[in-house]
């Protein structure tokens, strides 16, 4: 019964040493991260100056030493701010990613099915519709030809520009759709 309570009083070696390695983790990500994201985690200042110790030290032996005392520091900070934000960052790492994945797919989509410039229009309406045609044909055409993909990285900027909201067609993509109507006007 002694020991039991023992346990529960005190914290074991082992839950004490995988504490101190979790936080000398997070002491490594913090020393990979830019001075930029560090003053958004507002660390204490000797944190701070350890951090750019170890990003100065190049021997092995003394970045080993020196991410033991920033983990050591860490034991001392409040780490749940700290591993939130870095969780943050990663995530936001994911959905550009993502979005990369989903432009990526867009583009093969409309070099493998004609129709999928149609929707793409739907979802996008202030797409320069000819200027998108001309791209992938080229585009086709190199392929085609086993010739370098330079139309298709054209498409691909163009796909980011459209749907990051940075390509604005000149027209508006009504009167690309019924050219006629130009017609009517004069």
């Amino acid at each position: 019964m002694t020991s039991e309570t023992l346990d529960d009083s005190q914290p074991s070696k082992t839950r004490l040493k995988a504490e101190a390695d979790a936080a000398q983790e997070i002491g490594r990500q913090l020393v990979a991260l830019p001075k930029e994201k560090l003053k958004k985690l507002q660390l204490e200042e000797a944190l701070m100056d350890a951090i750019a110790e170890a990003k100065r030290i190049t021997a092995n032996g003394a970045i080993r030493r020196q991410m033991q005392y920033i983990g050591r520091l860490m034991r001392e900070t409040d780490l749940a701010p700290i591993v939130e934000q870095l969780q943050k960052w990663d995530g936001k790492h994911q959905e550009e990613n993502a979005r990369f994945h989903h432009m990526e797919r867009w583009r093969m989509r409309m070099l493998d099915d004609v129709k999928a410039i149609e929707l793409f229009i739907v979802e996008f309406p202030r797409t320069n519709v000819q200027q998108m045609r001309t791209l992938i044909r080229n585009a086709q055409k190199e392929h085609a030809a086993g010739k370098p993909p330079k139309s298709s990285r054209e498409l691909f900027k163009m796909i980011r520009d459209i749907m990051e909201g940075n390509g604005v067609a000149e027209e508006p993509a009504v009167e690309i759709d019924l050219p006629e109507g130009d017609d009517a006007a004069d």
